[in-house]
């Protein structure tokens, strides 16, 4: 379609797509909306919702993509993390890690650590329910029910903070890493599949034009 000045517009839509009056702002929120329904098909198949596979990249992303070892019952065994532990850090989740998670469900990022070794245990970024309420924009319970269905399910486990024993961090298992791997294939395979009608070039161009936008003072 074109107007009167032979400039190119976009093809008018459906009035009940109608929510800006703008075309083009109005495109763009129903290709964020049909993005949103092939992820949530990707989902599907993992059994989660958009809170709970986000709850689970918060998780996962803080404590630096691996479980960390010595939890809580195994140090009252006398059992301390091995090697394999990630660094230690001052206790508080990831300031890296839930910023991204707050930004969009793309970002990647490891989380920092601080040097620090406390009762045989090194306190981890493992995000506290208000961490993760804070990153998903939840209140903190429904954050709290949030991590109920994802501890249900073996994905994630509370565990007393080392830096505040009244505190209760979220970390990961071995079953939620393997998860969370599984399903950031899946956003990355719905994200093709979107984007499958436009050829290389066109997805440069779509990227410039919205990173124009985004970036906009």
């Amino acid at each position: 379609m074109t107007s009167p000045d032979g400039a190119s517009r976009p093809p008018a839509r459906p009035a009940g797509f109608a929510r800006t009056g703008v075309p083009e702002a109005d495109l763009v929120l129903e290709a964020a909306r049909a993005l949103r329904r092939t992820w949530g098909e990707g989902l599907a198949a993992h059994d989660l919702t958009p809170h709970e596979s986000r709850a689970l990249r918060v998780v996962v992303r803080s404590c630096g993509g691996r479980h960390p070892g010595g939890l809580g019952h195994e140090h009252e065994h006398g059992h301390d993390g091995g090697a394999g532990d990630p660094a230690p850090s001052g206790g508080a989740a990831s300031g890296t890690a839930l910023e991204e998670e707050a930004a969009g469900p793309t970002g990647t990022g490891a989380p920092s650590h601080r040097s620090a070794e406390q009762g045989g245990r090194a306190p981890s970024d493992a995000p506290r329910l208000a961490d993760i309420a804070t990153a998903l924009r939840i209140a903190p319970r429904s954050a709290t029910e949030v991590v109920d269905r994802l501890a249900a399910r073996g994905l994630v486990e509370r565990r007393p903070s080392v830096a505040d024993r009244r505190a209760i961090e979220v970390v990961p298992t071995e079953a939620g890493l393997a998860e969370h791997g599984a399903v950031e294939r899946s956003w990355t395979e719905a994200a093709h599949r979107f984007l499958t009608p436009l050829d290389d070039a066109e997805r440069r161009q779509l990227a410039a034009l919205l990173d124009r936008l985004v970036h906009h003072d």
